[in-house]
């Protein structure tokens, strides 16, 4: 039997076993613009999250064996879409990303980078998919016999391996601190799936994090607003931030690769609601 555990839409947790939803729980958020914009999704419960879920599911096998492993951009802006033209642009050798069917993996590949983790959630769990780990190869795999999701360890491969500019996502603030005292600033570290972050935590995130997406968190988004002229923000719905002078330069490569400017203030925000 292959599982596969995701916090999904609006902290939604959702577990999937043998290529079928068997329990979603009921989310926290229950708006997010972004899914209105891409799915038209307009509230966030059970069934629209069990039903957005089963499509990703069917159109390119999220967490089933038919898994497709590699794509085209999806968001115009998403951390997916900064780290492909990151690799594009020789900004990063290497990308560290956790995905379903893989756990942890080394990715240098644009293509494999957005098509393993443009599209899913944030996976708590997950097994492996043998077309998966053939894809990214066993050896840039932390754990191809148990995918396990170890981004610490992912890093420690990716120098193992020689690359020498490398960035890596992750939600916790633990796994950050770690991975800077370990590697120092040159490493870049993105906060993403940051719902529900402590106060604690996202105070430490702007001292932690290059980039750090602001997903539904109340906190994040009050820090920015304090000092907005310190960090360079990307967007009015679900914002990324720069922090860093590498983070911001990723989002300015992006930001001009779309021909956009950061985001100023002058139209309204349209955050997810309820932030948390």
């Amino acid at each position: 039997m292959s599982k596969h555990v995701m916090e999904c839409l609006g902290l939604s947790r959702v577990t999937i076993e043998d290529g079928k939803v068997v329990d979603v729980t009921e989310p926290r958020v229950k708006y997010c613009p972004l899914f209105e914009q891409v799915r038209g999704i307009k509230e966030l419960n059970k069934d629209t999250i069990k039903e957005n879920v089963e499509y990703r599911m069917k159109t390119f096998g999220m967490c089933c064996e038919n898994r497709q492993t590699e794509m085209d951009n999806f968001l115009s802006f998403g951390v997916s879409e900064l780290l492909c033209l990151a690799l594009k642009n020789k900004k990063i050798e290497a990308a560290v990303i956790g995905a379903d069917g893989c756990g942890t993996a080394v990715i240098t590949k644009p293509s494999l980078v957005q098509g393993m983790g443009g599209r899913i959630s944030g996976i708590c769990e997950t097994e492996p998919i043998p077309k998966v780990i053939e894809a990214i190869g066993p050896e840039n795999v932390v754990d191809p016999d148990t995918a396990k999701l170890d981004m610490v360890e992912g890093v420690c491969i990716a120098y193992d391996k020689g690359y020498h500019k490398v960035a890596v996502t992750t939600p916790f603030v633990k796994d950050a601190q770690m991975m800077r005292d370990m590697f120092g600033s040159d490493l870049i570290i993105i906060g993403v799936h940051t719902s529900g972050m402590s106060e604690k935590d996202a105070e430490d995130a702007f001292e932690l994090f290059d980039i750090i997406t602001a997903c539904a968190s109340k906190p994040l988004r009050a820090i920015y607003h304090a000092n907005p002229e310190k960090y360079l923000c990307a967007g009015n719905k679900v914002p990324v931030y720069g922090i860093t002078a590498q983070g911001k330069e990723l989002i300015m490569d992006k930001l001009k690769e779309l021909g956009k400017e950061p985001y100023d203030g002058s139209v309204p925000e349209k955050p997810p609601a309820p932030l948390i």
